[in-house]
């Protein structure tokens, strides 16, 4: 279900509306409520997508790795090196 948040104002962009402040206590509230609706992930899930990740970046360094290599290769067979 979709709730239409934009006001009135919104839709019209001829009128000029200053936007009112939030105040501190306001937008603290406003955090934690919207921090009570996030669901966690458990610590098993945490672990799981932590694994994926560092085994990610691991692979990507590896081919970063590679294709430096293979250039240097390249640069020093085309240019000569000392």
């Amino acid at each position: 279900m979709a709730i239409d948040t934009r006001s009135e104002a919104a839709d019209r962009p001829s009128e000029k509306k200053k936007a009112k402040r939030t105040s501190p206590a306001l937008f603290y509230r406003q955090v934690v409520a919207e921090l009570r609706k996030v669901v966690w992930p458990s610590r098993r899930d945490l672990i799981t997508y932590t694994t994926v990740v560092l085994i990610f970046v691991l692979i990507m360094v590896a081919i970063v790795f590679g294709f430096d290599a293979l250039f240097t290769q390249g640069v020093v067979a085309v240019f000569g090196g000392s």
